[in-house]
């Protein structure tokens, strides 16, 4: 004989019945939210063309004028936001009020890399320009940041077309200076929480070396921290033909670089997440002199703070030795340059979302791997205790991405972000995106 309860009565029976119930309804609610959003996407041809646009007119960190102008004018066409500009530099927001609820904001980055693109793109970048030193040079949406931005003002456009599905408030926060790591901060230091309601939650994304059409997330910790830092270390300089005359700081750089390598491998726990690099190395400009000082640029990558500050006394105690011993005429100098936070994914956030996408995309990763690869994305809710979710979508070529899988290639071959190469797939990359920030939306301000 069979029995059936109804699905109410059977959650009120037992700890198993309701945790039953919980799953079954976040499921079936990730699914209709699913259909709902399928139901409402907008046609993304003319957003292919505006991706084009930012390929190929990138701007510097804290140079994005016409960027940050040309995202207002698309913005302003939605006759939806009211638009906040040159918010920490070149920072805008837009804000859609939508009836009682929560408040939600969807993060993109502007700033391009100073990259020669060599994709050989129809519509790659040529531009070049002045850096802060005033030094022209190539630039290039190395990144992605053209893709994030195309994403979230596509994704503005869907949600403010089905304002009958949801309930509450959105903004869609396009942020300056983020590979130099200090636009989110600058935003806040600027007021922008006195301008915009404070959200509830913060969601952002990237597109990653990653498999087109893809979508990954993890709970905790999903990106490093990162710092950076110039070292510049002393000689006496002289001529090459009279070493004994001088202080090479050349040698003395070239025994910290070895030195600094023993970092990670012999003082931080293997289990542990930890990346040392050397980025620049600059002595004297001509072969037959020798310079009176080096500079080191130094870059590394922590998940703990106990290990951040463990490679930071390493370097110091590494950069003093070696100058001692090498009988520097002065002390050495450090000048941090760089300082980007963890990206920490809220866990129950973060469970709610991956109930979402895991309906929606074919190709999801609730446990991706986490990454050395830093964002200072999470500046925009820690400075207020705000629950914060980030992800990453896939933007390369399905075909060449199966083609090493089923080849045994290695993958490390396929041009990654900051690459001269890098190139993300418009379709199905762009949907993608579009898709996981109307669903990261949705999914706390649905009716």
């Amino acid at each position: 004989m069979s029995y059936c309860l109804p699905l109410a009565a059977f959650c009120s029976l037992t700890d198993h019945g309701a945790s039953f119930c919980s799953l079954f309804i976040a499921h079936e609610m990730a699914h209709n939210l699913s259909d709902t959003l399928k139901s409402a996407s907008v046609d993304l041809t003319p957003y292919e063309d505006l991706y084009r646009h930012f390929h190929a007119h990138p701007e510097l960190s804290l140079q994005e004028e016409s960027t940050s102008q040309k995202v207002a004018a698309h913005l302003s066409q939605l006759d939806a936001y009211e638009i906040h500009t040159n918010i920490g530099g070149y920072g805008l927001v837009g804000v859609l009020r939508n009836g009682a609820g929560k408040t939600v904001l969807l993060r993109a980055d502007m700033d391009a890399l100073p990259v020669k693109e060599l994709t050989g793109l129809p519509y790659a970048s040529s531009v070049t320009m002045r850096d802060a030193d005033g030094v022209e040079k190539p630039v290039m949406h190395a990144c992605g940041h053209d893709m994030h931005m195309t994403c979230l003002l596509a994704a503005a456009e869907t949600l403010a077309s089905m304002k009958h599905a949801w309930s509450g408030t959105l903004i869609v926060l396009f942020q300056p200076n983020e590979e130099r790591g200090g636009g989110a901060q600058a935003m806040v230091d600027d007021g922008l929480y006195s301008m915009i309601p404070v959200p509830d939650y913060i969601f952002g994304q990237h597109v990653m070396r990653m498999r087109a059409g893809s979508v990954g997330s993890r709970p905790g910790t999903i990106m490093a921290a990162a710092d950076s830092l110039k070292v510049t270390v002393y000689g006496r300089g002289g001529h090459g033909s009279l070493p004994h005359q001088t202080v090479d700081p050349a040698l003395l750089a070239a025994h910290i670089v070895v030195r600094l390598q023993g970092i990670v491998s012999r003082e931080i726990d293997p289990s542990d997440l930890a990346v040392v690099t050397v980025g620049s190395l600059q002595a004297g400009q001509t072969e037959n002199i020798i310079a009176d000082r080096a500079e080191i640029g130094l870059d590394f990558r922590t998940v703990r703070l106990e290990t951040r500050q463990r490679i930071l006394s390493a370097v110091q105690r590494i950069v003093e030795a070696e100058c001692m011993a090498s009988g520097s005429p002065k002390s050495p100098v450090f000048t941090p340059t760089r300082r980007f936070p963890p990206t920490v994914n809220d866990e129950h956030v973060a469970s709610q979302l991956a109930a979402s996408f895991e309906q929606h995309f074919e190709d999801f990763d609730g446990d991706t791997p986490r990454t050395n690869v830093s964002e200072d994305f999470s500046t925009l809710g820690t400075c207020r205790g705000i629950p914060c979710c980030f992800w990453f979508i896939g933007g390369i070529d399905a075909e060449l991405w199966d083609k090493n899988l089923r080849e045994d290639n290695h993958r490390d071959e396929i041009p990654g972000n900051h690459s001269a190469l890098f190139a993300p797939v418009i379709k199905p990359t762009m949907r993608a995106g579009v898709d996981a920030l109307c669903l990261a939306a949705l999914t706390f301000l649905r009716k």
